[in-house]
């Protein structure tokens, strides 16, 4: 399939936990601006662009040399805006690929192995990793999968999905293959339009994931799988570690 897919890179200024932080410095270069240019480098992105709200951003994007646009303020989520964006552009695609702002080391690789799965029938697409730390089980900040046959999501949880029974919870890992989400996402034109209507569901309220909201509605979220780690940015103390992880690098 010929596929047009356009990367979009929602941006928000306000945090909870770390306001400013798509503004944020790291070794020379804003963090939005660094996940501008490796998502740039992805060989099946037609167009990267940046979704913002606030002028301080949208400015920074100006400033490098990065597409743009300024969304609603109204927003309640990175699929809202996509949406948004979609409407916006002059250009028709089959596909857009969410890109988290905070992922300033976001591999290439990891977003054409999503666009590898957009074959006009995935309807939504997302990515995963083979959990190999067992500390992440039990991390409720880090999002578990559950996937069918046919690589297809049946359920996300912050809680560690299957329990192994008859087995110590430090040996899991010996006994079943666990994957943890990667929060990059893929909408098909049309479903994105769909999804984006969608009030909160039961399952998303519980667990506080989007994503459950379209498989309780029915939709099929197709997975892709990666062997790169992420390297999300949430609060100060994410940053401080990065920071001191590229140091000892050098």
């Amino acid at each position: 399939m010929c596929k047009r897919i356009i990367g979009i890179i929602p941006a928000r200024y306000a945090s909870t936990r770390f306001p400013g932080k798509p503004l944020v410095d790291i070794a020379g270069k804003s963090m939005i601006q660094r996940v501008y240019e490796q998502s740039s480098k992805a060989n099946q992105l037609d167009k990267v662009i940046v979704a913002t709200d606030d002028d301080r951003i949208y400015n920074e994007i100006v400033k490098f040399g990065g597409h743009v646009i300024m969304t609603s303020s109204d927003h309640q989520n990175g699929t809202e805006r996509c949406h948004e964006v979609v409407k916006s552009v002059d250009e028709v695609y089959d596909y857009a690929i969410n890109i988290q702002g905070d992922e300033p080391f976001i591999q290439p690789e990891m977003i054409d192995a999503l666009a590898d799965i957009l074959d006009g029938q995935t309807e939504l697409g997302t990515l995963v990793k083979k959990v190999t730390d067992p500390t992440s089980l039990t991390n409720p900040n880090t999002m578990k999968v559950v996937i069918n046959h046919a690589d297809e999501a049946l359920y996300f949880s912050r809680n560690c999905i299957p329990y192994v029974r008859g087995h110590d919870p430090k040996e899991w890992l010996n006994f079943h293959d666990f994957y943890k989400h990667i929060g990059i996402y893929a909408y098909r034109i049309d479903i994105l339009k769909r999804i984006a209507l969608l009030k909160t569901g039961k399952l998303e309220k519980a667990e506080s994931l989007e994503q459950l909201r379209w498989l309780e509605k029915g939709f099929k979220i197709k997975i892709a799988k990666t062997k790169h780690e992420s390297q999300g940015i949430d609060t100060p103390e994410d940053l401080l570690r990065l920071e001191n992880l590229l140091k000892s690098e050098k």
